[in-house]
């Protein structure tokens, strides 16, 4: 772009390419800004003119973005962030703010955490709007672009232009559909292994994939089968598994539709169970402990909203009931 075309640039041409970018509809992005399709239309036509690029082409999946639009798109996103957070005013008003926060959160951290920062967000402010988004490999680039606020992860080596606050911990026990038979009392390794298993097969670490799901992956080391089959080797016992999941949420639907056990994390056997649909086993071993913290921009929290966003979801996140002590 020359100087000429930037220095007549309507910096409100880029708010709308942002919202285009992110919504990928002409109608969806005008309702967000509150603006009609045709006026995003001709916003978009300038836009077009001032970068000699089509930005965005039309499809039948909804407005493609072009090789240029994505190139620029988390450049223009930070920007924009930090000049809101320049020009935002140094209170928010959580009551009347009309904003939208993106957080980062698997299926785990969606089922036991989020109802309740929900609820304490619809409370506190009526008319922000939260947006889920799921791991997708680009965790600290979409940090760093302004994309997402924050992120449900457990702790590893993040940059120090980030920080990591541990919210809570997290156990694994073995469950069975309500009314089992092996529900009934304390069960033995023996007796566990007479019962048909469910494992959840998670996705590994591979070099096309350096960065799998960041929040689940705590459903990962902590559903990891290797230990209890290695503590089953030393005792001279064996198991059969009968089937192979994907995922947490499918061995516990399945287990409470039949005689078969999975290991589950705590907090989602205990709905389960809450529900009428699962039982969780007296087991004579200890599980293993994983974490799970909320990760942000250090930077960002210059902006009020930013720091009300985050301190809202660690508040909810550490005060989640403790864990009972035997598992």
């Amino acid at each position: 772009m020359s100087n000429l075309h930037f220095n007549n640039l309507d910096l409100n041409l880029l708010r709308i390419f942002d919202a285009l970018l992110d919504e990928r509809s002409v109608t969806r992005a005008g309702a967000r800004l509150g603006m009609t399709q045709s006026a995003v239309s001709h916003a978009l036509n300038r836009l077009r003119h001032a970068l000699d690029d089509e930005l965005f082409v039309r499809t039948s999946d909804g407005m493609r973005p072009t090789a240029r639009a994505v190139e620029i798109g988390p450049a223009v996103r930070a920007a924009l962030a930090d000049l809101q957070s320049a020009l935002t005013p140094q209170v928010f008003d959580a009551s009347t703010a009309h904003r939208r926060f993106t957080l980062v959160a698997g299926p785990y951290t969606s089922a036991v955490l989020l109802p309740q920062v929900a609820a304490r967000l619809r409370e506190a402010a009526p008319f922000v709007q939260l947006r889920l988004t799921g791991p997708d490999g680009r965790l600290i680039e979409n940090l760093d672009a302004g994309e997402v606020d924050a992120a449900l992860t457990p702790n590893k080596a993040f940059p120090k232009r980030f920080t990591y606050e541990k919210l809570f911990e997290e156990t694994v026990v073995w469950v069975v559909r309500a009314g089992h038979p092996a529900a009934r009392g304390p069960v033995s390794l023996e007796a566990l292994c007479d019962i048909p298993h469910i494992m959840v097969a998670t996705p590994r670490l591979s070099p096309d994939r350096p960065e799998p799901d960041a929040s689940s992956s705590v459903t990962a080391h902590l559903t990891d089968d290797a230990d209890f089959e290695a503590m089953l080797t030393q005792q001279g016992l064996t198991r059969m598994v009968a089937m192979i999941v994907p995922d947490t949420f499918s061995a516990l639907t399945i287990v409470a539709r039949s005689d078969m056990a999975a290991l589950v994390p705590r907090r989602l056997a205990e709905i389960s169970v809450e529900a009428g649909r699962a039982a969780v086993l007296d087991t004579p071993y200890v599980s293993p402990v994983g974490e799970v913290g909320l990760l942000h921009r250090k930077d960002r929290l210059k902006d009020p909203a930013q720091a009300w966003f985050v301190k809202l979801v660690a508040e909810t996140g550490r005060d989640l009931k403790a864990l009972k002590k035997k598992h």
